[in-house]
Protein backbone atom coordinates (compact mmCIF):
# COMPACT_ATOMS: atom_id res chain seq x y z
CA UNK A 1 0.00 0.00 0.00
CA UNK A 2 1.23 3.60 -0.81
CA UNK A 3 1.09 4.59 2.41
CA UNK A 4 3.45 2.64 3.63
CA UNK A 5 6.09 3.54 1.44
CA UNK A 6 5.83 7.05 3.44
CA UNK A 7 5.75 5.77 6.73
CA UNK A 8 1.96 6.48 7.30
CA UNK A 9 0.03 3.45 9.22
CA UNK A 10 -3.75 3.47 7.96
CA UNK A 11 -6.43 3.84 10.65
CA UNK A 12 -10.09 1.86 10.97
CA UNK A 13 -11.88 4.36 10.77
CA UNK A 14 -15.40 3.51 12.65
CA UNK A 15 -16.41 7.25 13.66
CA UNK A 16 -17.84 8.32 9.95
CA UNK A 17 -17.29 10.74 7.43
CA UNK A 18 -15.06 13.14 9.48
CA UNK A 19 -12.92 15.46 7.71
CA UNK A 20 -10.37 15.00 9.94
CA UNK A 21 -9.96 11.06 9.11
CA UNK A 22 -10.28 11.60 5.84
CA UNK A 23 -13.60 10.00 5.66
CA UNK A 24 -14.23 6.69 4.05
CA UNK A 25 -12.49 4.04 0.75
CA UNK A 26 -13.52 5.50 -2.52
CA UNK A 27 -15.35 2.73 -4.66
CA UNK A 28 -13.35 1.51 -7.53
CA UNK A 29 -15.32 2.88 -10.01
CA UNK A 30 -14.88 6.58 -8.46
CA UNK A 31 -11.20 5.79 -7.79
CA UNK A 32 -10.99 4.40 -11.55
CA UNK A 33 -12.33 7.89 -12.94
CA UNK A 34 -10.01 10.20 -11.13
CA UNK A 35 -7.36 7.69 -12.30
CA UNK A 36 -8.51 8.39 -15.73
CA UNK A 37 -9.27 12.00 -15.55
CA UNK A 38 -5.35 12.47 -14.40
CA UNK A 39 -4.35 11.47 -17.99
CA UNK A 40 -5.61 14.24 -20.13
CA UNK A 41 -5.87 17.85 -19.83
CA UNK A 42 -9.31 19.54 -20.63
CA UNK A 43 -10.40 22.85 -20.47
CA UNK A 44 -11.54 23.22 -16.48
CA UNK A 45 -14.82 25.94 -17.88
CA UNK A 46 -16.25 23.04 -20.49
CA UNK A 47 -15.17 20.20 -17.53
CA UNK A 48 -17.66 22.40 -15.33
CA UNK A 49 -20.30 22.52 -17.57
CA UNK A 50 -20.29 19.05 -18.38
CA UNK A 51 -20.67 19.14 -14.43
CA UNK A 52 -23.85 21.41 -14.31
CA UNK A 53 -25.27 19.29 -16.33
CA UNK A 54 -25.06 16.20 -14.03
CA UNK A 55 -26.17 18.27 -10.92
CA UNK A 56 -29.18 19.95 -12.76
CA UNK A 57 -30.32 16.41 -13.45
CA UNK A 58 -29.30 15.46 -9.90
CA UNK A 59 -30.75 18.32 -8.21
CA UNK A 60 -33.32 20.00 -10.44
CA UNK A 61 -31.36 23.45 -9.64
CA UNK A 62 -30.81 25.98 -12.58
CA UNK A 63 -27.35 25.17 -12.63
CA UNK A 64 -24.08 24.17 -10.10
CA UNK A 65 -20.70 23.33 -10.17
CA UNK A 66 -18.07 21.36 -8.38
CA UNK A 67 -15.96 22.79 -5.37
CA UNK A 68 -13.66 21.45 -3.30
CA UNK A 69 -15.56 20.88 -0.11
CA UNK A 70 -18.73 22.23 0.92
CA UNK A 71 -17.22 25.15 2.95
CA UNK A 72 -15.49 26.11 -0.19
CA UNK A 73 -19.25 26.24 -1.79
CA UNK A 74 -20.29 28.39 1.31
CA UNK A 75 -17.94 30.66 1.11
CA UNK A 76 -18.61 31.03 -2.99
CA UNK A 77 -22.33 31.54 -2.42
CA UNK A 78 -21.47 34.36 -0.16
CA UNK A 79 -19.52 35.82 -2.56
CA UNK A 80 -22.03 35.49 -5.21
CA UNK A 81 -24.46 37.17 -2.90
CA UNK A 82 -22.07 39.95 -1.96
CA UNK A 83 -20.92 40.84 -5.39
CA UNK A 84 -23.72 39.38 -8.08
CA UNK A 85 -22.17 39.67 -11.34
CA UNK A 86 -20.26 43.08 -10.42
CA UNK A 87 -16.80 42.66 -11.41
CA UNK A 88 -15.63 45.61 -9.72
CA UNK A 89 -17.28 43.93 -6.55
CA UNK A 90 -15.81 40.68 -7.02
CA UNK A 91 -12.48 42.66 -7.22
CA UNK A 92 -13.02 44.38 -3.92
CA UNK A 93 -13.93 41.47 -2.01
CA UNK A 94 -13.45 40.73 1.16
CA UNK A 95 -13.82 44.21 0.91
CA UNK A 96 -17.17 45.90 0.74
CA UNK A 97 -18.59 49.03 -0.35
CA UNK A 98 -21.85 50.93 1.49
CA UNK A 99 -24.60 48.34 1.05
CA UNK A 100 -25.71 44.80 1.17
CA UNK A 101 -22.95 43.12 3.57
CA UNK A 102 -24.70 41.51 6.37
CA UNK A 103 -26.46 37.47 6.20
CA UNK A 104 -28.69 36.68 8.73
CA UNK A 105 -28.56 33.38 10.99
CA UNK A 106 -30.07 31.95 13.46
CA UNK A 107 -28.82 32.05 16.65
CA UNK A 108 -29.26 28.38 17.54
CA UNK A 109 -27.85 27.25 14.27
CA UNK A 110 -24.15 28.88 14.58
CA UNK A 111 -21.21 26.45 14.16
CA UNK A 112 -17.66 26.42 13.28
CA UNK A 113 -18.26 26.21 9.22
CA UNK A 114 -20.24 29.48 9.21
CA UNK A 115 -16.82 31.35 9.41
CA UNK A 116 -16.40 30.79 5.14
CA UNK A 117 -19.14 33.47 5.44
CA UNK A 118 -17.02 35.77 6.98
CA UNK A 119 -13.97 35.03 4.76
CA UNK A 120 -15.99 35.97 1.57
CA UNK A 121 -16.54 39.08 3.36
CA UNK A 122 -20.20 38.94 4.31
CA UNK A 123 -21.27 39.55 8.32
CA UNK A 124 -22.93 37.18 10.51
CA UNK A 125 -25.87 38.75 11.98
CA UNK A 126 -27.39 36.11 14.85
CA UNK A 127 -31.02 36.41 14.90
CA UNK A 128 -33.29 34.78 17.93
CA UNK A 129 -32.61 33.22 21.01
CA UNK A 130 -31.01 29.59 21.73
CA UNK A 131 -33.38 28.26 24.40
CA UNK A 132 -34.56 25.52 23.17
CA UNK A 133 -30.85 24.26 22.06
CA UNK A 134 -29.31 25.29 25.18
CA UNK A 135 -31.64 23.56 27.67
CA UNK A 136 -33.27 26.75 28.92
CA UNK A 137 -36.24 26.74 27.54
CA UNK A 138 -38.35 26.20 24.67
CA UNK A 139 -38.11 29.56 21.93
CA UNK A 140 -35.70 29.63 19.35
CA UNK A 141 -35.76 32.37 16.40
CA UNK A 142 -39.10 32.86 14.49
CA UNK A 143 -39.88 33.49 10.70
CA UNK A 144 -40.72 37.03 12.11
CA UNK A 145 -37.41 37.96 14.00
CA UNK A 146 -35.78 37.38 10.88
CA UNK A 147 -38.51 39.62 8.56
CA UNK A 148 -38.28 42.10 11.28
CA UNK A 149 -34.13 41.80 11.56
CA UNK A 150 -33.94 42.38 7.89
CA UNK A 151 -32.04 46.09 6.81
CA UNK A 152 -30.78 47.56 3.81
CA UNK A 153 -27.69 45.70 4.66
CA UNK A 154 -29.07 42.43 4.59
CA UNK A 155 -27.19 40.35 1.90
CA UNK A 156 -29.11 36.92 2.28
CA UNK A 157 -29.96 34.54 5.04
CA UNK A 158 -27.95 31.50 5.75
CA UNK A 159 -29.82 28.54 6.72
CA UNK A 160 -28.16 25.27 8.30
CA UNK A 161 -30.15 22.73 7.21
CA UNK A 162 -30.87 20.16 10.28
CA UNK A 163 -34.11 17.68 10.76
CA UNK A 164 -35.21 19.91 14.04
CA UNK A 165 -33.65 23.64 12.38
CA UNK A 166 -36.04 26.76 13.76
CA UNK A 167 -37.44 28.86 11.48
CA UNK A 168 -38.31 25.52 9.09
CA UNK A 169 -36.89 26.52 5.42
CA UNK A 170 -40.20 27.06 3.97
CA UNK A 171 -40.87 30.01 6.37
CA UNK A 172 -37.47 31.81 5.73
CA UNK A 173 -37.76 31.32 2.39
CA UNK A 174 -41.29 33.08 2.61
CA UNK A 175 -39.80 36.16 4.00
CA UNK A 176 -36.76 36.04 1.77
CA UNK A 177 -38.90 36.47 -0.78
CA UNK A 178 -41.16 39.36 0.65
CA UNK A 179 -37.31 41.26 1.07
CA UNK A 180 -35.96 39.64 -2.41
CA UNK A 181 -32.32 38.43 -0.67
CA UNK A 182 -31.34 35.10 -1.42
CA UNK A 183 -31.18 32.08 0.92
CA UNK A 184 -28.14 29.84 1.22
CA UNK A 185 -28.56 26.22 2.73
CA UNK A 186 -25.65 24.76 3.96
CA UNK A 187 -26.53 20.58 3.40
CA UNK A 188 -23.25 19.74 3.63
CA UNK A 189 -23.99 16.40 5.94
CA UNK A 190 -27.67 16.25 4.68
CA UNK A 191 -27.07 12.96 2.50
CA UNK A 192 -29.28 10.43 3.08
CA UNK A 193 -31.71 10.35 2.23
CA UNK A 194 -31.09 11.00 -1.44
CA UNK A 195 -34.02 13.01 -1.83
CA UNK A 196 -32.45 15.95 -0.01
CA UNK A 197 -30.78 17.03 -3.35
CA UNK A 198 -33.64 17.91 -4.64
CA UNK A 199 -35.63 19.48 -1.51
CA UNK A 200 -33.86 22.24 -0.71
CA UNK A 201 -34.05 23.73 -3.97
CA UNK A 202 -37.87 22.34 -4.40
CA UNK A 203 -38.54 24.73 -1.65
CA UNK A 204 -36.98 27.51 -2.82
CA UNK A 205 -33.31 27.84 -1.52
CA UNK A 206 -31.04 29.92 -3.97
CA UNK A 207 -28.10 28.14 -3.05
CA UNK A 208 -27.11 24.97 -1.78
CA UNK A 209 -23.77 23.77 -0.76
CA UNK A 210 -23.69 19.69 -0.14
CA UNK A 211 -20.26 17.26 0.76
CA UNK A 212 -19.21 15.38 -1.72
CA UNK A 213 -16.33 13.37 0.20
CA UNK A 214 -19.63 11.86 2.98
CA UNK A 215 -22.35 9.74 2.14
CA UNK A 216 -21.96 10.23 -1.69
CA UNK A 217 -18.71 9.04 -1.86
CA UNK A 218 -17.09 11.09 -3.73
CA UNK A 219 -13.27 12.65 -2.99
CA UNK A 220 -12.71 14.01 0.02
CA UNK A 221 -11.74 17.45 -1.07
CA UNK A 222 -15.11 17.89 -3.44
CA UNK A 223 -18.48 19.26 -2.92
CA UNK A 224 -20.75 21.20 -4.91
CA UNK A 225 -22.81 24.26 -5.18
CA UNK A 226 -26.31 24.15 -6.55
CA UNK A 227 -28.73 26.79 -6.89
CA UNK A 228 -30.10 29.89 -9.06
CA UNK A 229 -28.20 30.53 -12.68
CA UNK A 230 -27.11 33.91 -12.05
CA UNK A 231 -25.69 33.83 -8.54
CA UNK A 232 -24.04 30.36 -9.65
CA UNK A 233 -22.59 31.62 -12.26
CA UNK A 234 -21.32 34.67 -9.98
CA UNK A 235 -19.89 32.15 -7.78
CA UNK A 236 -18.01 30.23 -10.64
CA UNK A 237 -16.43 33.37 -11.80
CA UNK A 238 -14.93 33.90 -8.69
CA UNK A 239 -13.23 30.96 -8.43
CA UNK A 240 -12.32 29.83 -12.63
CA UNK A 241 -8.56 30.96 -13.66
CA UNK A 242 -9.77 33.91 -16.21
CA UNK A 243 -6.33 34.73 -16.83
CA UNK A 244 -7.14 34.42 -21.10
CA UNK A 245 -7.89 37.10 -23.48
CA UNK A 246 -11.22 38.31 -23.17
CA UNK A 247 -11.55 37.70 -27.21
CA UNK A 248 -10.95 33.94 -26.34
CA UNK A 249 -13.75 33.83 -23.71
CA UNK A 250 -17.20 32.20 -24.72
CA UNK A 251 -19.29 31.52 -21.99
CA UNK A 252 -21.11 28.02 -22.54
CA UNK A 253 -24.65 27.47 -22.30
CA UNK A 254 -24.91 26.16 -18.72
CA UNK A 255 -23.17 29.49 -17.21
CA UNK A 256 -24.72 31.99 -19.92
CA UNK A 257 -24.70 34.62 -17.43
CA UNK A 258 -21.12 34.78 -17.54
CA UNK A 259 -21.61 37.08 -20.32
CA UNK A 260 -23.12 39.68 -18.13
CA UNK A 261 -19.79 40.31 -16.81
CA UNK A 262 -18.37 43.99 -17.98
CA UNK A 263 -14.68 42.99 -18.10
CA UNK A 264 -12.79 39.91 -16.43
CA UNK A 265 -12.59 40.11 -12.68
CA UNK A 266 -9.07 39.62 -10.72
CA UNK A 267 -8.19 36.06 -9.68
CA UNK A 268 -11.30 35.83 -7.50
CA UNK A 269 -11.37 35.21 -3.30
CA UNK A 270 -12.68 31.69 -4.26
CA UNK A 271 -9.19 31.05 -6.04
CA UNK A 272 -7.98 28.58 -3.30
CA UNK A 273 -11.24 26.86 -3.53
CA UNK A 274 -10.36 25.83 -6.90
CA UNK A 275 -10.93 21.93 -7.76
CA UNK A 276 -8.91 20.07 -10.35
CA UNK A 277 -10.18 17.22 -13.15
CA UNK A 278 -9.19 14.51 -10.99
CA UNK A 279 -11.94 15.33 -8.21
CA UNK A 280 -14.40 16.98 -10.35
CA UNK A 281 -14.75 13.63 -12.50
CA UNK A 282 -14.39 11.71 -9.18
CA UNK A 283 -17.48 13.39 -7.75
CA UNK A 284 -19.88 12.93 -10.58
CA UNK A 285 -19.41 9.28 -11.23
CA UNK A 286 -20.04 9.15 -7.17
CA UNK A 287 -23.19 10.87 -7.84
CA UNK A 288 -24.36 8.95 -10.20
CA UNK A 289 -23.58 5.87 -8.08
CA UNK A 290 -25.11 7.49 -5.24
CA UNK A 291 -28.68 8.70 -7.06
CA UNK A 292 -29.32 5.11 -8.36
CA UNK A 293 -28.71 3.06 -5.75
CA UNK A 294 -31.79 2.86 -3.55
CA UNK A 295 -31.68 3.29 0.08
CA UNK A 296 -32.81 -0.17 1.11
CA UNK A 297 -29.45 -1.21 -0.62
CA UNK A 298 -27.04 1.40 0.93
CA UNK A 299 -28.30 0.70 4.52
CA UNK A 300 -28.32 -3.13 3.49
CA UNK A 301 -24.29 -2.23 3.06
CA UNK A 302 -23.54 -0.51 6.02
CA UNK A 303 -25.69 -3.16 8.04
CA UNK A 304 -23.75 -5.77 6.49
CA UNK A 305 -20.38 -4.09 8.18
CA UNK A 306 -21.86 -4.04 11.52
CA UNK A 307 -22.84 -7.39 11.53
CA UNK A 308 -19.04 -8.19 10.28
CA UNK A 309 -17.72 -6.36 13.70
CA UNK A 310 -20.76 -8.17 15.79
CA UNK A 311 -19.74 -11.42 15.05
CA UNK A 312 -15.85 -10.86 15.40
CA UNK A 313 -15.75 -9.30 18.66
CA UNK A 314 -18.53 -11.58 20.50
CA UNK A 315 -19.76 -8.19 22.29
CA UNK A 316 -23.10 -7.29 23.13
CA UNK A 317 -24.16 -4.01 21.50
CA UNK A 318 -27.82 -2.26 21.14
CA UNK A 319 -28.59 -1.13 17.69
CA UNK A 320 -29.09 2.42 16.78
CA UNK A 321 -29.82 4.64 13.67
CA UNK A 322 -28.59 8.69 12.14
CA UNK A 323 -30.73 9.11 10.16
CA UNK A 324 -31.14 6.52 7.56
CA UNK A 325 -27.42 4.94 9.01
CA UNK A 326 -26.92 2.16 11.04
CA UNK A 327 -25.15 2.30 14.54
CA UNK A 328 -24.02 -0.06 17.13
CA UNK A 329 -23.87 1.09 20.73
CA UNK A 330 -21.28 0.02 23.32
CA UNK A 331 -21.81 0.34 26.42
CA UNK A 332 -18.54 0.02 28.68
CA UNK A 333 -17.63 0.55 32.06
CA UNK A 334 -15.10 3.71 31.27
CA UNK A 335 -15.63 4.26 27.91
CA UNK A 336 -13.66 7.10 27.67
CA UNK A 337 -10.07 4.83 28.65
CA UNK A 338 -11.33 2.59 26.18
CA UNK A 339 -11.87 5.18 23.40
CA UNK A 340 -8.48 6.45 23.95
CA UNK A 341 -6.94 2.41 24.54
CA UNK A 342 -8.29 2.03 20.61
CA UNK A 343 -6.72 5.34 19.09
CA UNK A 344 -3.53 4.66 20.75
CA UNK A 345 -3.60 0.95 18.81
CA UNK A 346 -2.24 -0.17 16.08
CA UNK A 347 -3.80 -0.03 13.73
CA UNK A 348 -5.60 3.11 15.42
CA UNK A 349 -9.04 3.19 15.65
CA UNK A 350 -11.36 5.54 15.79
CA UNK A 351 -15.00 5.77 17.01
CA UNK A 352 -17.54 8.11 17.08
CA UNK A 353 -16.95 10.18 20.59
CA UNK A 354 -20.54 11.62 20.92
CA UNK A 355 -22.48 9.98 23.32
CA UNK A 356 -18.90 9.00 25.74
CA UNK A 357 -20.09 11.09 28.95
CA UNK A 358 -23.21 8.37 28.75
CA UNK A 359 -20.57 5.92 28.67
CA UNK A 360 -21.44 4.71 24.66
CA UNK A 361 -18.65 3.63 22.09
CA UNK A 362 -20.65 4.09 18.92
CA UNK A 363 -19.82 2.48 15.55
CA UNK A 364 -20.42 4.09 12.35
CA UNK A 365 -20.22 1.83 9.02
CA UNK A 366 -19.87 4.57 6.61
CA UNK A 367 -16.29 4.91 6.36
CA UNK A 368 -15.53 1.54 7.38
CA UNK A 369 -13.33 -0.47 4.67
CA UNK A 370 -14.78 -4.25 4.51
CA UNK A 371 -11.28 -5.75 4.96
CA UNK A 372 -11.43 -3.91 8.41
CA UNK A 373 -14.56 -5.13 9.90
CA UNK A 374 -13.07 -8.23 11.58
CA UNK A 375 -10.12 -6.61 12.71
CA UNK A 376 -12.65 -3.48 14.70
CA UNK A 377 -14.44 -6.08 16.21
CA UNK A 378 -10.84 -8.28 17.45
CA UNK A 379 -9.91 -4.95 18.83
CA UNK A 380 -12.76 -3.91 20.39
CA UNK A 381 -12.89 -7.19 22.48
CA UNK A 382 -9.12 -7.02 23.13
CA UNK A 383 -9.81 -3.03 24.11
CA UNK A 384 -12.35 -4.12 26.39
CA UNK A 385 -10.76 -6.87 28.26
CA UNK A 386 -7.99 -4.67 29.04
Amino acid sequence: MIFAEFGITPIINAYGTNTRLSAGPLADEVAEAMRAAATASVDILDLQAAACREIQRATGAEAGFVTSGASAALLLAAAACLARLDAGAMNRLPVTREGRCEFLISRSQRNMYDRAIETAGGRLVDVGIPDRVSGAGVRDASAAEFADAITPRTAGILHVAQPRAEPPLREIIAVARAAGIPVIVDAAAQLPPAENLRRFIAEGADLVAFSGGKAIGGPQASGLLAGQGVLVASALAQMLDLDLPASQFRAPAEFSALSQLAFFPRTGIGRSCKVGREEVMGLLVALRRFTAEDAATRRARWQARLDAVRVASGLEFEAGMAGEVPLLWLRVPDAPAMEARLRAGCPAVHVNPARLAEGILTINPVSLHDRDCARLGELLRAALAE
